[in-house]
């Protein structure tokens, strides 16, 4: 190749002399980027170190240390009397991964030179602060986790050379072990007369949601949905390209009169709803409205999405069945979450229908999680075997029925001037409306800078309505205080 010196090595290495990462360190990873794209090919010569020093302006003991770096790395190769070349990178050779700053990227591009669709139906609803107290539409309490026994399940099934198999190969069928003992475990607590062929585990409630939208919804389609309902499935259904007519919901959940209405106007496709604590309000579908959607189902032939959203959690009596439970007629189809009182990575999604329809999601689950995790799958199986979910949900649900009575006595002796509730029978959070007029965007500013945070997916504010959702799972007494004292005092200050 010709002389070295005539590659323009100053146009792609650029030092930055503030920077903590040492000088020697940003040319080296540079070049090794340099190499990476072709802009030092294989078997170009590198200048002296005392030319290389004279270009970049460096100290040629620092010219030296980048050699040296690019050496060990096994990009370069010096041979006597003859210099210092690119040469092909040894892949079995293990090379450690150094610090790269982004400022080293400058030659990679910005922006796509190809058009792509965009769209705002899935930005994301999450908002996340600093705030040391957070207010949350009810999650559990990470703390009350076991997650040291919880590792030991899974450790234990990891060493076991019976499992050595599951890891060489992909799984999106996922642990018929898990499926066998969740199977039964929701004819034991849920009523439900299935077997392991009505099981599709999956990673969330809503991957479950967007299968279940990809084989029964089609653009056009017209969905039932509460007038208030979970924001992430409504995002689903919007990018389904479907229609969504809200019905209203009053203390004994959806009105089963406005979805007959719905019906003898419109050929409906899907009635979604989460029976056993609406999501956000709270409030339980009584067992008589139940039988009769069901009835409704049967005889205009839509299909129910029937979420089971925070059925775990029940402190009063006992939670009523599912609807899927009393289906006979095959028009449910059931979903949920196991696991969610557990360690976010013990948790995982099913779904539950009729073998024809779950041959067909098997086949979109095998797409989008092709490789599964058949590992963490024994290990909730065995947990259910072992009787540890039972014997963890007990202890847990003591807690969060104490967690639920104190915020709302907090939320009575602070507040009932201002908003009305009803202290929820199950779930982890607690529905309020205001009485008085406030502005809850600008109450949710004002607690933010007084270390509270509120994110506006919390927030429902209409001509006809203020209301808001608040969790309390995850906060201990003394945060319920501090919580409940700044958002009372920004409150009154706005009134």
């Amino acid at each position: 190749m010709d002389s070295p010196v005539k590659i323009p090595y100053e146009s792609f290495i650029k030092i930055d002399r503030k920077s903590e990462t040492s000088i020697y360190l940003q040319i080296a990873n540079q070049l090794v980027n340099a190499i990476q794209r072709g802009y030092l090919p294989l078997g170009t010569k590198l200048p002296g170190t005392r030319t290389f020093s004279e270009i970049l302006d460096v100290h040629r003991n620092t010219a030296v240390a980048v050699y040296d770096e690019l050496s060990a790395q096994g990009w370069t190769q010096s041979f006597p009397n003859k210099g210092t070349f690119v040469i092909g990178k040894d892949q079995d050779i293990p090379v450690k991964v150094k610090d790269f700053e982004e400022n080293n990227l400058q030659q990679y591009p910005k922006i796509t030179g190809f058009s792509f669709k965009t769209s705002n139906i899935l930005d994301n609803p999450f908002e996340h602060s600093d705030c040391e107290y957070v207010f949350n539409d009810g999650i559990p309490d990470i703390r009350l986790t076991q997650i040291d026994q919880h590792s030991r399940f899974y450790s234990s099934i990891l060493k076991r050379k019976s499992n050595q198999k599951a890891l060489g190969h992909y799984n999106h069928d996922g642990s018929e072990f898990f499926k066998e003992h969740l199977s039964r475990y929701l004819n034991l607590s849920r009523g439900l007369p299935i077997s392991k062929n009505n099981l599709l585990i999956t990673r969330s409630t809503e991957m479950s949601i967007y299968i279940v939208s990809e084989i029964l919804l089609s653009p056009g389609d017209i969905v039932l949905v509460g007038a208030l309902s979970y924001f992430s499935v409504n995002m689903i259904f919007m990018k389904a390209g479907v229609r969504m007519i809200p019905i209203s919901i009053d203390k004994d959940g959806i009105i089963v009169e406005s979805v007959r209405e719905a019906c003898q106007k419109h050929r409906i496709r899907m009635l979604y709803l989460t029976p056993h604590h609406h999501y956000p309000t709270t409030v339980a579908l009584s067992a008589q409205r139940r039988f009769e959607l069901l009835e409704l189902a049967n005889e205009y032939g839509f299909v129910i999405l029937e979420d089971d959203y925070d059925y775990e959690f029940h402190y009063d009596k006992s939670p009523i069945l599912p609807l899927a439970s009393a289906d006979t007629n095959g028009m449910v189809i059931y979903i949920g979450s196991f696991g969610k009182s557990l360690a976010p990575g013990f948790r995982t999604g099913f779904i539950v229908a009729p073998e024809n329809i779950m041959a067909e999601m098997r086949k979109y689950l095998g797409i989008i999680d092709r490789q599964g995790d058949i590992l963490m799958e024994r290990a909730l199986g065995e947990m259910i075997e072992e009787g540890e979910i039972n014997r963890y949900l007990k202890k847990s649900l003591k807690v969060y029925r104490e967690r639920r009575d104190y915020l709302a006595l907090l939320l009575h002796e602070t507040l009932s001037d201002f908003i009305t509730f009803e202290k929820p029978s199950g779930g982890l959070a607690i529905w309020m409306e205001w009485n008085v007029p406030v502005n809850l965007m600008q109450l949710s500013r004002n607690c933010s800078r007084d270390n509270l945070f509120i994110p506006k997916t919390l927030l429902y504010q209409n001509k006809g309505l203020t209301a808001m959702r608040i969790g309390f799972g995850d906060l201990d007494f003394r945060e319920m205080e501090k919580s409940i004292d700044i958002f009372s005092k920004n409150l009154k200050l706005l009134i």
